[in-house]
């Protein structure tokens, strides 16, 4: 898959259409019982798995995947339920929020295995792989009348799955030990529902939890980063950006949060960068070079006061936690001084 995503997984800002819930769900009804569902089980590094259903097993798949959440939906609407962007307010009552898969990194990475490289998916087989090593289940659902498949994934409740040598079964009045490889137990709760370049978020901790995204957290980091480019002049490397380059970085998005834009100019900054030898350096037009990861780690860091220089023993430090010292109010001579 290309990194932008947007010639092979077909997700990007560029050819986004704005898709109808309401009008796909009432549409869905009438194909609900015909539909081919497909499951897949999610890893931890979002590898897809195929699984091998019985036939009895196909049949519950439509009414644990599909039942609730089309029921969600339609008697929505009579209640009022709007859909909103997951990223303009928090979730509340008679809400669906709904946010765009290319902003939701480990979910394309995910839908990719099916758009891509389905070709490559291997049949989950629990001696090899391990159902404690599956983090959740993405569904494919298609019929010969929709143009397109939608999907829905779901989180994998651990407290749901029991491993063969732990488990016993109760069979009449009487316990005896449990026979299979491992079992488990799908929620019924619609969780993640997604359709053409959408994603609806019935469920956002099982978002956080399935796919690592925070909406609230990203957009903060993408405000700041809008202001980090009016006021700094930077040159990268071909093909960056610092969007690219603080994505799946935690640590460097949080610190964005809480970033104070602007109390440090460009020229204080490569200041900085020289006194405390961080080879943080200017082209020929003044815009600070950005070539990979520990660059742009040095210039949130110098943006955030990070480093500094002990005036006591002359040593460098990066400092990881800081506080800012005010005056005691307490203090008698604080006081004063405060006074004067």
């Amino acid at each position: 898959m290309d990194t932008d995503g947007v010639r092979s997984d077909g997700y990007s800002p560029e050819n986004y259409q704005e898709t109808d819930v309401f009008a796909w769900a009432n549409n869905l009804v009438q194909y609900k019982d015909e539909l081919k569902i497909e499951l897949f089980f999610i890893s931890k590094n979002h590898v897809l798995y195929k699984t091998n259903l019985a036939d009895a097993l196909k049949k519950q798949l439509e009414p644990i995947f599909i039942d609730e959440m089309l029921e969600y939906v339609l008697e929505g609407v009579d209640k009022g339920l709007i859909v909103r962007g997951f990223e303009e307010a928090e979730a509340e009552e008679h809400v669906l929020q709904r946010t765009q898969v290319y902003r939701v990194d480990k979910l394309r990475e995910t839908l990719g295995w099916l758009k891509t490289q389905e070709h490559e998916i291997v049949q989950f087989k629990e001696d090899e792989h391990d159902i404690n090593h599956m983090k959740g289940v993405l569904v494919r659902v298609s019929h010969t009348e929709m143009p397109k498949p939608f999907y829905l994934a779901k989180v994998l409740p651990k407290s749901q799955v029991m491993k063969g040598r732990t488990g016993w079964m109760l069979r009449g009045d009487k316990f005896i030990p449990f026979d299979a490889d491992a079992a488990l137990r799908l929620p019924t709760e619609p969780q993640l529902l997604v359709l053409d370049q959408d994603l609806y978020v019935f469920s956002q901790p099982k978002l956080k939890t399935l796919f690592g995204y925070d909406a609230k957290e990203q957009a903060i980091a993408e405000s700041k980063i809008r202001e980090i480019e009016e006021m700094y002049r930077l040159s990268f490397s071909e093909g960056l950006s610092i969007q690219s380059m603080v994505k799946d970085k935690k640590a460097l998005v949080k610190k964005l949060q809480k970033l104070e834009v602007g109390k440090v100019t460009q020229e204080q900054l490569l200041a900085q960068s020289e006194d405390m030898d961080l080879n943080l350096m200017p082209d020929d037009s003044g815009a600070i070079i950005i070539m990979d990861d520990k660059d742009i780690t040095k210039f949130i860091n110098l943006m955030n006061d990070d480093y500094m220089e002990s005036p006591v023993t002359g040593e460098r430090y990066e400092i990881i936690k800081k506080r800012l010292l005010k005056p005691d109010e307490e203090d008698p001579m604080a006081m004063l001084t405060k006074g004067a």
